[in-house]
């Protein structure tokens, strides 16, 4: 299972949000540069990026920051946030981006989505399955769809979509736990998905009851900052798995 620190960009800045909510941001770290480098120091070879600052504005705005931190770090990064365009997707590629997830433009603009799969193949593009009550949510989680959550995932899957990023919103940042339940649930009825979970995660006990369920990887964003989970603790995690 790949253990995945989230790093979210406000202004170039390392934040955090609860729920979604811009205004509960809380900035950890000016230098995110910094804060990328400390995850590789402990072993970690993946990071999941976010412009929020793009998915305020629908497009990418963080490309800047992204570069860095591709150039300066080998860290395996998964950027996502705003990429509405074709142009959006270039720029992350050429910024160093291994991977984009797409969310709201997979909601709003499957076709757009769809000629992004074919164009890169589905090793580089994630769909994003952020979700309230099984509802898909789009826009920064502004807005929640009428998309039911196993039918939109399952749609996507049969047009070859592997990886998928699935944020329960009411978790996220919360500190409370991750939806086990939702990840069971969608491991037995989505046979063959690659599932991240994401939202909630507190403690390192929660890991191997995630990679139990059978998930591919777990993203971890404020239990790291705020240090319930030590990045020691994650190097021996690791280190075992």
């Amino acid at each position: 299972m790949d253990i995945i620190p989230a790093i979210d960009l406000i202004d170039g800045k390392c934040v955090r949000l609860s729920q979604g909510d811009y205004n509960s941001k809380k900035i950890y770290n000016e230098n995110p540069l910094e804060v990328a480098q400390a995850f590789e120091a402990h072993g970690i070879e993946h990071l999941h990026l976010v412009d929020l600052d793009g998915a305020k504005a629908a497009h990418i705005v963080n490309h800047k920051t992204l570069e860095r931190l591709a150039t300066r770090t080998r860290l395996k990064i998964d950027f996502g946030g705003g990429l509405k365009s074709d142009d959006d997707v270039r720029i992350a590629f050429e910024s160093g981006a291994a991977q984009i997830t797409g969310g709201s433009i997979a909601v709003k603009n499957p076709t757009v989505f769809e000629s992004w799969l074919q164009r890169y193949g589905t090793q580089k593009i994630i769909l994003g399955a952020d979700v309230r009550d099984e509802k898909v949510a789009t826009n920064g989680w502004i807005e929640t769809s009428d998309k039911d959550l196993f039918e939109f995932v399952s749609s996507y899957m049969q047009k070859g979509v592997q990886r998928v990023i699935c944020t329960d919103i009411s978790k996220d940042g919360m500190l409370a736990g991750p939806s086990f339940s939702l990840y069971q649930k969608m491991i037995e009825q989505l046979p063959g998905i690659d599932l991240v979970a994401s939202g909630g995660i507190s403690t390192l006990e929660e890991l191997p009851k995630l990679k139990t369920l059978g998930c591919a990887g777990v993203i971890i964003g404020k239990a790291l900052y705020e240090n319930r989970i030590p990045l020691k603790s994650l190097e021996h995690y690791i280190l075992q798995q």
